[in-house]
């Protein structure tokens, strides 16, 4: 006897649909799965017949072939272990499965029949709607991540034989249907820039950075609130949109990081990950390619805190996806696409004692440690970063000050507002939605300044020391301000802000 289920995978971060095959063929009793099952499938043998036995059913005495197709493509995880289930109680003609018409299943079963909740339920469904299946058969702590996508019935199971009973008799069953009000991410009500105190330097830079989607880098004396105003930084920048907030949760639900009775992130991801990490944990990687941080951060903010204790390999591999988006991942059987579009934000100290420039301490590191010290990011990386801004320490009259400072919710209204402004001007180029995304073209029809600001530009190069590479990020930068101000034009007080934002390339501290 031969059944047929249909069931879902994730490849990267998208899905694909798999037939489920169970043939029972003659000969002494065996199981097999064929397919190129990882091994988490291939132990599902053990927990499909405890369910089917602690569900009241029978398991065949038979030769069982499990066939995951298509047979070229590797299957990972404890997703099949319902649909298998059901076809090889289809096969021997205990349940039938085909009363619902094209229908996914999936889910991981317990020992006792009842059906766990698995990784990647949001692709699966969108996939499945684009196919056009109707029916989408999750175990129950999925289907509010299900229920976001709009045309396929979800129906929740929380036991093998409620899912029989789903698949015999679906018109008993109520569809699951999510309320994207009710149903997304709640945002941390305490982390708002009004709790900063003094910096406003900082803070106006941080607000041209979330205007115009540039990388910012941030460098100052322990205790100067680096690590604070980048944590700030996501609440600045513009709402996610519905496209934006499905891709980051397609994401973050393959990884299994999305949160119990979350359907959809609403806040733009914060990623933060500590020096120590490897290339492969950054980036995304393993035998099996799982996405990593900088896909974690896409449409959000990666932070990296302390720069340079960064080991170098790791940071180069920040190149790639910092020019296009995205990181590619190959190995010997597969490469996959990841998408990696986001901010990055940096801190760091000026120098190894970090009290280069702090008018409180006195520095202990001579210049050549400095240079050392600074020599640990690459020019091609620094080349990446838009803003590079000095955050002094804090002083006492700052930090007793009761004045109550600009709210999160102020700065973000302008930065909308400019990024509305961005969009029009790039509505007809598919790629750049910031001005961060603009190429040598674009800067040449958009960015040019005045008589004013081109003679400025031209004496912060020859005399200030600036570098070649300096002069298109000025450029992108004072664009974005003008758009701060509604200009139209950029005029020499933009570029004058812009070139303040470029510490690094002025050597401030050798």
């Amino acid at each position: 006897m031969l059944a047929k289920v249909t069931s879902c995978a994730v490849l990267g971060v998208d899905a694909f649909l798999v037939q489920v095959e169970v043939d029972l063929g003659s000969g002494l009793p065996s199981y097999a799965t064929v397919g190129l099952p990882t091994v988490a499938v291939k132990e599902s043998r053990d927990r499909v017949f405890a369910a089917v036995k602690n569900s009241g059913y029978r398991f065949p005495a038979k030769r069982v072939t499990v066939n995951l197709a298509p047979a070229d493509i590797k299957k990972e995880g404890a997703a099949f272990d319902l649909p298998i289930a059901l076809g090889i109680l289809a096969a021997t003609e205990q349940i039938k499965v085909d009363g619902m018409g094209p229908t996914v299943i999936l889910g991981e079963l317990s020992l006792d029949g009842s059906v766990r909740p698995v990784r990647g339920v949001l692709p699966m469904a969108m996939e499945a709607g684009q196919r056009k299946v109707r029916n989408f058969v999750v175990p129950s702590p999925n289907a509010h991540e299900a229920g976001v996508v709009e045309n396929i019935d979800v129906y929740a199971v929380s036991t093998l034989e409620e899912a029989i009973s789903v698949l015999q008799d679906p018109d008993g069953y109520t569809p699951h249907r999510t309320s994207l009000d009710e149903s997304v991410e709640d945002g941390p009500d305490e982390v708002n820039f009004a709790e900063v105190k003094g910096q406003e330097h900082a803070k106006r830079a941080l607000e041209v950075a979330a205007a115009g989607g540039h990388n910012i880098l941030l460098i100052g004396p322990p205790g100067s609130g680096k690590t604070m105003l980048a944590r700030r930084l996501p609440t600045v920048l513009p709402p996610l949109t519905r496209e934006e907030a499905l891709e980051t949760t397609k994401i973050h639900s393959v990884a299994g990081l999305l949160a119990e009775g979350v359907a959809l992130l609403r806040n733009r991801p914060f990623r933060s990950p500590h020096h120590t990490i490897s290339d492969a944990g950054l980036i995304g990687g393993g035998a099996y390619p799982r996405p990593g941080e900088v896909s974690l951060a896409h449409r959000g903010v990666l932070f990296l805190d302390e720069l340079p204790e960064f080991r170098r390999n790791v940071l180069e591999v920040l190149r790639q996806p910092l020019e296009d988006g995205c990181v590619t991942i190959s190995r010997a059987a597969i490469s996959l696409d990841f998408p990696a579009s986001f901010m990055l934000a940096a801190a760091m100290n000026p120098c190894p004692c970090g009290y280069r420039t702090d008018r409180k301490n006195q520095c202990s590191c001579s210049p050549l440690e400095v240079e050392r010290y600074l020599s640990k990011i690459s020019g091609p990386l620094l080349d990446r970063i838009d803003i590079h801004i000095e955050v002094p320490s804090v002083s006492y009259r700052e930090l007793a000050s009761r004045e109550p400072g600009e709210t999160s919710a102020g700065v973000r209204e302008r930065v909308v507002r400019a990024r509305g402004v961005q969009a029009e001007r790039f509505r007809r180029r598919k790629r750049i939605f910031s001005n961060s995304m603009m190429g040598p073209r674009d800067i040449r029809n958009c960015c040019l300044p005045d008589s004013e600001g081109a003679a400025l530009i031209k004496m912060a190069i020859t005399q200030l020391g600036l570098s070649a590479r300096a002069y298109d990020r000025i450029l992108k930068v004072a664009r974005t301000i003008a758009d701060l101000e509604g200009a139209d034009s950029v005029t020499s007080s933009h570029v004058s802000e812009a070139i303040q934002y470029r510490s690094l390339d002025r050597k401030l501290w050798l």
